[in-house]
């Protein structure tokens, strides 16, 4: 492999490729956000897929889906199905695998344009899922298509996937991938994800997350004489209040060392997700106390917080409660657990893509950490592949909003990024 410095031969005629395919790109991208792969339930995951598999086989790929069976998620109603293109040069190795997720949250309300129309309008592409991260599919797809439209030939192996889940974890998406061997460690050398983090940043890594639950049980009693009973959402609001006052002051002294972006997510922070107690919202109500109540809790922590700790001073809070009251009774479950990733600043996709950055958009990139996890995770905890950056076109600030857009001329920087880092990386022949 040539140090990233190298230059190749006809990469200047590579960019030029890139630049003429930018309206097909758009197209392409257009036609991505007009499946509305919503996630949750899941929906529309398979035309989805064959859009992306049915462009790699027309751009020389080989082209396998991989459903993910024995998955809980993946179901006849919403069938969790990947697809994975393999480009072959002279040699396995070094393998470049790009991996983009197609799933994308609802759309929600305050959208000025229809969210699944793929509207242009001033240079952008609007629609759910622009951003995060259809574009950065379109960019990585015609990236190596303008190698091959160059009559150029890499020599190492290319990879492409379209991915299902990022947004609810990933477990059935790249996850299912790294579990079954197609991301590995001795098989794949460098993974690329294209989330939305701006064109001219490399994500290095990101913060960890803690999932978690707490269930306060009370006593049910008629709501005319609530001392009879015990209140479960007082009791909740009592964890909510130590969450507050004790919890949140210990996190707002912590700072990390990571390059995160935007720098308040330099510190640890917690959040509830949702609530719910009592009788539900729309029922006919009856004059009762109520005797259960949930919460969900989303704790980002930092590579410098250990999980024990994490977790141990939510347990801490929860017990201090119960010495202080007898009758509080609570449950505390884990939903999920993610811990933090971060490939070393000196490796050599890092350098790779810095250098094209340099070359595209003549500025020095900027090396950071994302405030949210990504399926960074499984590539670097299951696959145990150490070489995984994210780099994408898109607005970091625009992803989940509404109206998200993707700038047309960001979208072809990326791409032009990419395919000169395919280059460096694997070589051409």
């Amino acid at each position: 492999m040539k140090s990233p410095q190298s230059a190749q031969p006809g990469e200047s005629a590579v960019l030029v490729r890139v630049e003429s395919m930018a309206e097909e790109m758009t197209a392409f991208l257009q036609e991505l956000i007009r499946i509305p792969t919503i996630n949750p339930p899941g929906e529309n995951y398979v035309s989805c897929a064959e859009l992306i598999g049915n462009r790699l086989k027309e751009f020389g790929y080989d082209v396998c889906y991989v459903a993910a069976e024995g998955r809980p998620e993946h179901s006849p109603e919403h069938p969790r199905v990947n697809v994975i293109g393999t480009m072959r040069g002279d040699d396995p190795s070094p393998l470049l695998h790009f991996n983009g997720h197609f799933d994308v949250v609802p759309a929600g309300e305050g959208w000025t344009k229809d969210p699944f129309a793929g509207v242009v309008s001033d240079g952008k592409v609007y629609g759910r899922g622009t951003a995060d991260m259809k574009a950065g599919i379109a960019a990585s797809i015609y990236a190596v298509e303008a190698i091959r439209r160059a009559g150029l030939r890499l020599k190492g192996t290319v990879e492409q996937s379209g991915t299902v889940d990022e947004e609810s974890g990933g477990f059935a998406g790249v996850a299912y991938l790294a579990q079954n061997g197609f991301i590995a460690k001795g098989r794949t050398d460098f993974v690329i994800i294209p989330e939305p983090l701006n064109v001219d940043r490399i994500c290095l890594g990101h913060r960890g997350v803690y999932w978690f639950k707490v269930t306060t049980m009370g006593r049910i009693a008629h709501g005319s004489m609530p001392f009879f009973g015990v209140s479960a959402i007082d009791h909740m609001a009592e964890f909510l209040s130590a969450v507050d006052g004790t919890l949140k002051p210990r996190l707002g002294q912590r700072r990390t060392t990571m390059p995160v972006e935007p720098p308040e997510a330099r510190r640890p922070s917690i959040n509830v997700n949702s609530i719910f107690g009592g009788q539900p919202e729309g029922s006919l109500q009856t004059p009762c106390v109520a005797d259960r109540c949930a919460a969900i809790f989303d704790r980002r922590f930092l590579a410098e917080e250990p999980f024990e700790q994490v977790r141990a001073e939510i347990c801490e809070l929860l017990e201090e409660l119960r010495r202080r009251n007898r009758d509080f009774h609570y449950r505390l479950e884990d939903l999920m657990t993610v811990l933090p990733v971060q490939t070393a600043p000196t490796a050599a996709v890092v350098k790779a893509v810095g250098e094209a950055i340099k070359d595209v958009l003549r500025k020095d990139p900027q090396l950071i950490a994302s405030p949210g996890t990504y399926d960074q995770k499984h590539v670097m905890r299951l696959g145990l592949v150490e070489q995984c950056i994210g780099y994408g076109p898109g607005r970091l600030n625009l992803a989940h909003q509404p109206d998200e857009y993707c700038s047309i001329d960001e979208m072809v920087s990326a791409a032009k990024v990419m395919a000169l880092t395919a280059m460096r990386l694997l070589g051409t022949a």
